[in-house]
């Protein structure tokens, strides 16, 4: 709220004409208990809050970093497995394509 000069005067003066001279100090020392309750309340709020985001940043520090865990027994990246191994074939099984034989006809352009 933006309450200038103007406006904190009249409101003094209206509550100065409703609840009269006598009471208005009474009214103004319960309205700065309240405030100031409102501000302690706040005040430990905050500092509660603080408190608990700090305990948490010691439980983070306090984390310890692990190396990395053993791969599951009988997959490659343990070892366990060997890799198969596929037989060469012999020379004389090995046959070439013969382009001298293809069927291919050469494309004029």
């Amino acid at each position: 709220m933006n309450l200038g000069l103007p406006e904190m005067i009249f409101i003094f003066l209206l509550a100065l004409i409703i609840f009269g001279p006598k009471k208005l100090p009474e009214i103004g020392r319960q309205i700065g208990r309240a405030l100031n309750e409102f501000k302690r309340a706040s005040n430990e709020f905050k500092a509660q809050i603080e408190s608990e985001i700090n305990q948490l940043d010691v439980t983070e520090t306090k984390r310890q970093i692990l190396p990395p865990a053993e791969p599951p027994s009988g997959t490659v990246a343990s070892g366990a497995v060997q890799p198969e191994v596929i037989p060469s074939p012999e020379p004389n099984e090995v046959s070439t394509p013969s382009v001298l034989n293809s069927p291919a006809k050469a494309t004029d352009a």
